[in-house]
């Protein structure tokens, strides 16, 4: 295939499990993403969520940079009005003095949480012009003199850094501040199906590279779904179990850890298929990789993100595998 294929951790943590286990599982994992030719790891940014270990991007990017040597490694995303953009730019320059040329900065406007923990994170404005202008000003803190546009501070740790920076979003508002900035675009496909086809297109008719923000020549998307490959399509559909029971959880306001797989007629007797996990590609190396050549096909995406969710951690690594195996 001739897509680039990434990787999306959100780092969960199994039932009966703990978040120190949970990031050890995600570092073995992030060294075999390597070893199999995996183009980027990104991490997401979550918070108040008892399942998932992936809150503190910068300290995850740069352990797993360092089990790693070829890989590009980088947020999916940091959800920018959570943070000081000055801290950002100083957080991720760092890692780009540490580990070189690997290191790269989704953003999104989203909390990545509920509105209560989003005022504990001294939540700033998420207005799209707002973010316009904090990444106005990261991009001149990652350039040569290392000073923000809007201001004569300077960050000396980032500067001449030049880290890629990416928009990440789930709606056409999203495609469209990503389009008006000029740069690359990473769709939410596998939790946002609803919108897929409709952002694709107003982010690249809205692409421009006239924006001082631009820093690329034309569109780019990369775009997310949700893959789960095992040796026969019986065994991925019930280890696929598993994040669906993790999103009929977020349905009920259930917080408990990722769930060992089920029956899946327990799923369909529950109500069936949740429609945000239309986004998928499960079953065997043929199935599975036939289902996402058909999404490339439909989005003319540049690259995919796949998110795998397994109990048990040899499951994830057997499917990305199977998986690397069958497209590269």
């Amino acid at each position: 295939m001739s897509v680039p294929l990434n990787i999306l951790d959100l780092v969960s943590i199994r039932e009966g499990a703990t978040a120190r286990s949970a990031i050890a599982e995600s570092m073995s994992s992030a060294a075999l993403a390597d070893e199999l030719g995996f183009k980027r790891l990104w991490f997401a940014e979550h918070h108040n969520t008892m399942g998932l270990a992936a809150s503190a991007t910068a300290l995850l990017i740069s352990q797993a940079a360092s089990v790693t040597e070829r890989i590009r490694v980088g947020s999916g995303g940091v959800m920018l009005p959570n943070h000081a953009p000055l801290m950002v730019a100083e957080q991720y320059g760092t890692l780009a003095n540490i580990h070189g040329d690997r290191i790269d900065l989704g953003l999104g406007r989203a909390p990545g949480t509920d509105g209560m923990t989003a005022e504990a994170l001294a939540r700033s404005s998420a207005e799209p012009q707002d973010f316009a202008q904090n990444i106005y000003d990261l991009q001149g803190w990652f350039g040569e003199r290392g000073q923000a546009h809007s201001t004569p501070i300077k960050s000396a740790v980032s500067a001449g850094t030049d880290v890629p920076i990416w928009v990440l979003g789930s709606t056409m508002n999203g495609a469209s501040i990503a389009g008006q900035l000029g740069l690359p675009f990473s769709l939410a496909s596998h939790f946002a199906p609803s919108q897929i086809d409709a952002a694709i297109k107003v982010y690249r008719d809205s692409f421009t590279t006239e924006a001082p923000t631009a820093q690329i020549d034309e569109p780019y998307v990369m775009a997310g779904i949700n893959v789960m490959v095992a040796d026969s399509d019986a065994e991925a559909d019930r280890q696929f179990t598993s994040v669906q029971q993790m999103f009929a959880d977020i349905g009920r306001g259930r917080s408990r850890g990722l769930q060992p797989p089920i029956d899946p007629a327990e799923i369909a007797a529950q109500g069936g298929a949740n429609p945000m996990l239309e986004i998928s590609a499960v079953g065997s190396p043929d199935r599975a990789t036939a289902q996402m050549a058909e999404f490339v096909e439909r989005t003319g995406a540049d690259e995919l993100i796949t998110i795998t969710y397994a109990f048990d951690p040899e499951v994830t690594r057997q499917s990305m595998t199977l998986l690397a195996d069958a497209w590269f």
